[in-house]
């Protein structure tokens, strides 16, 4: 079964940076476009970056730009969000999104697999 599994999530102090990891294992990984999403409590789920399958295009959510990157390595299965600069209003839960359509363009995810989610907490 399809499984994605985030780290690296944590308490920071404003300004500082984290790195989340997410694992990715039973689906094939190189086809597929990528992403993070965060929820804060009592709010609806939102996008903050996708990747495509290949890692030739990122996108992001206009909030985090120019502070988070997405990565990924598909020797290891794995998607990373660079988050740097942080600010409170970045305090979430953190959730891996792999899309269930093989060559999809990352713009169009719609169809998702998710992951349990990690916590970030900004502290100001």
């Amino acid at each position: 079964q399809v499984q994605l599994v985030e780290s690296g999530g944590g308490l920071v102090q404003a300004g500082g940076s984290l790195r989340l990891s997410c694992a990715a294992s039973g689906l094939i990984f190189s086809r597929l476009g990528m992403g993070w999403f965060r929820q804060v409590l009592g709010k609806e789920r939102e996008f903050v970056a996708a990747i495509s399958w290949s890692g030739g295009s990122s996108y992001y959510v206009d909030s985090v730009k120019g502070r988070f990157t997405i990565s990924r390595d598909n020797a290891k299965n794995t998607v990373y969000l660079q988050m740097n600069s942080l600010k409170p209003e970045d305090t979430a839960v953190y959730y891996c999104a792999a899309d269930k359509i093989p060559w999809n363009p990352p713009s169009r995810m719609k169809d998702i697999y998710w992951g349990q989610g990690t916590q970030v907490t900004v502290s100001s």
